[in-house]
């Protein structure tokens, strides 16, 4: 029999009533660039937050026995790597002229204020990706609804990228990869227009794949998520994204379960794959410190906001946050004192 929701909740220990106002929005994590790639090792270099970065590990490099002790197995190591091949670099080359002062219900300063039309900035994001036939969606996995219980589907029914634009018949059937992402690493439609994601950044000489022409599928300001969207044709590059995709929820739901069922109360692992600095790609492992719960949604989730000890640097805003052993979806905000918090994301019960 399931357990009431009250003693889910407690098994969670952490998860605890606050209201979004009462958390002070700390610095953001997005890294601000002037002369292009060629400037940001530079700013790898000068980092001051983490001056060495030693406690993040280049995807390249990332071993088994980076693992700590009670996580050393090989479906938590694929698991991250897998994550890692779906992470993105963000980059955005323009600011909008109706981000706000400061956040909602504060004083506190919204990031990119009136800063001027042209400012150079990435963060991190994530890829999931949708098959449309006749504007009905289908993950990689076929199935018709999202983690909210949506369902997938557009108000059109051909393909809107450039390529078909051109064409006399349109595309019916198309895929679009989307990138989870923060609202104040991407704000609107007009950034979305300015904005590119490169694709399997691992190393500093790798192939260049790079999405642009962004749209905005979901923005919410208040809970400092976006959802960018990408058309795209690409047979080859859609096949390796469902494989990654099949295989990073295949792994999730295994670890999830065999966290969940230990019974343990000091699981607090977490991880976060990321872009410091708008550089290649670094995992780094902490420890989530608090799961606050910020709205209730239904009987299956709630939204929280997340805070952590895993180290971060900037560049590192819109980055996938990942618990073992608690179902979230959380997206990295910025960081405030010596801790990191995320935006407000789901939590399922």
């Amino acid at each position: 029999m399931d357990q009431p929701v009250e003693a889910k909740l407690n098994k969670d220990q952490k998860l605890q009533e606050k209201s979004d106002s009462s958390i002070p929005h700390g610095r953001h994590e997005t890294q601000v660039w002037a002369i292009g790639e060629c400037d940001l090792s530079k700013h790898f270099t000068s980092c001051t937050k983490n001056p060495d970065h030693k406690r993040f590990i280049p995807i390249n490099q990332f071993t088994l026995e980076h693992l700590p002790d009670g996580y050393r197995d090989e479906d938590t190591f694929q698991y991250i790597k897998t994550k890692a091949d779906l992470t993105v670099r963000v980059a955005v080359t323009a600011v909008s002229p109706d981000r706000p002062e400061f956040w909602l219900g504060s004083h506190d300063p919204y990031p990119f204020y009136q800063c001027g039309e042209n400012i150079h900035r990435s963060g991190t994001g994530e890829m999931n990706i949708i098959k449309f036939v006749d504007g009905k969606g289908f993950d990689a996995r076929g199935n018709v609804y999202n983690v909210l219980d949506e369902q997938y589907g557009r108000d059109y029914k051909v393909c809107t990228c450039e390529q078909c634009q051109k064409l006399c018949t349109k595309k019916t059937e198309w895929w679009e990869i989307t990138v989870h992402t923060a609202a104040h690493v991407v704000f609107d439609e007009l950034e979305a227009k300015h904005t590119s994601c490169r694709l399997f950044f691992d190393e500093e000489d790798c192939l260049l794949v790079i999405l642009e022409n962004a749209r905005i599928d979901y923005v919410n300001m208040d809970r400092d998520v976006c959802v960018l969207k990408f058309a795209t044709h690409d047979q080859q590059l859609e096949d390796k994204l469902v494989q990654l995709v099949r295989r990073s929820a295949d792994l999730s739901e295994k670890l999830l379960e065999k966290y969940r069922s230990s019974q343990r109360t000091d699981d607090k692992f977490n991880f976060i794959v990321s872009h410091p600095h708008g550089c290649f790609k670094q995992v780094s492992i902490g420890e989530w410190i608090e799961n606050l719960r910020i709205m209730e949604g239904n009987e299956k989730y709630d939204f929280t906001k997340l805070t952590y000890t895993t180290a971060t640097c900037l560049g590192s805003s819109g980055a996938m946050v990942y618990c073992l052993g608690i179902g979230t979806h959380h997206i990295h905000c910025g960081t405030y004192g010596s801790t990191n918090y995320s935006g407000v994301c789901v939590y399922h019960k």
